[in-house]
């Protein structure tokens, strides 16, 4: 597809018709399987200034937490327990995780027998080789958008080239690489969404996240209109008709927009969930966006609950560790006892 296909597609006048044809190319693609990572929240420090985003540096009412390295691993250790054979490690850009603790992180994780995703932002590449040698699998990080203009105006003090470098650098390692955007943003085009589409095709992602930005009242954008599932449905199902093998989150955002929001996309193309396996209070205060779901359960019951749904449109939970590539994760032996 060329651009204006893509544009075609993002405005038509049946988008049930694109839903269902991006469901056909999943099903053909990547199969019947959904594939469950377990995520943890474990630091909503930030040292970046984003417009949109609920933890940004310059929001003071946020409640910030940072979990412990014991606490972390622990989590981890759970969520394996309950059957997920990918972790998903998310922060702010939370610099105390340095490389020396996040590498005896990664070490410990390893050895519960899961791929892990790290999602911590921009870092060196000496950080990035680091990460991958103690046994990282995935990295993601979405690009947001490709309109350079719009990315420097939502987030400032930041460099699109670099966060482009730093897709580079990742992908350059071995990871399998995980990127994305952000749908329904101020000033944003459809062309301009069109391109990103194109661009996340033409470097070679793995995984590709599309979520709807959803305005929050502690930001510089909270009176803004913000995205529309529509739209997020529409962008995501135009990615699986561009890249019909990679993995496709069900994005947590879109739940937020819609009580069945994620099981929408399930049947619009995504094969991907990420249940939130963080515990306790930590939980809600790691709020990128307003109306977060599940801030009140347990990982368990969020994991059950998901599942059910799952089951309940003929869809099957993966057993495998669920990567793009085939790419057997990194292994760590376990201690001696």
């Amino acid at each position: 597809m060329n651009k204006d296909d893509i544009l075609n597609l993002l405005q038509t006048d049946d988008p049930q018709a694109l839903f269902k044809k991006a469901d056909e190319v999943r099903a053909k693609y990547v199969g019947d399987e959904v594939h469950l990572r377990g995520l943890i929240e474990f630091s909503n420090i930030c040292r970046n200034n984003c417009l949109y985003c609920g933890i940004r540096k310059g929001n003071s009412m946020v409640h910030r937490y940072r979990m412990s390295e014991e606490e972390l691993i622990k989590t981890a250790q759970n969520a394996a327990n309950m059957g997920f054979k990918t972790v998903v490690l998310q922060s702010g850009e939370d610099l105390y995780f340095d490389v020396l603790r996040l590498c005896h992180i990664l070490e410990e994780i390893k050895k519960f027998d899961v791929a892990v995703t790290l999602s911590i932002g921009e870092r060196t590449y000496e950080e990035y080789k680091a990460f991958r040698e103690a046994g990282a699998d995935r990295y993601l990080m979405r690009i947001e958008t490709t309109d350079q203009n719009l990315y420097h105006a939502l987030d400032p003090d930041m460099s699109w080239q670099h966060r482009y470098d730093c897709l580079m650098m990742i992908k350059e390692l071995g990871y399998e690489l995980g990127s994305g955007i952000m749908v329904g943003l101020p000033n944003q085009t459809m062309e301009s969404i069109a391109d990103d589409l194109l661009f996340l095709k033409k470097i070679g992602i793995d995984m590709a996240g599309i979520g709807p930005f959803i305005p929050h009242p502690q930001t510089p954008l909270a009176g803004e209109a913000g995205g529309t599932l529509d739209l997020a449905l529409r962008t995501m199902a135009v990615m699986r008709l561009l890249l019909p093998d990679i993995n496709i989150p069900a994005t947590t955002a879109m739940e937020s927009l819609a009580p069945n929001g994620r099981i929408l996309a399930l049947q619009a193309g995504a094969n991907v969930v990420m249940p939130n396996v963080t515990e306790g209070e930590y939980r809600k205060f790691y709020e990128l966006y307003p109306g977060k779901i599940c801030v009140n359960e347990t990982p368990v019951a969020c994991r059950t609950c998901i599942g059910t749904k799952i089951l309940a449109i003929g869809r099957k939970i993966g057993t495998g560790y669920g990567g793009h590539r085939n790419i057997q994760p990194i292994k760590k032996e376990k201690s001696p006892e």
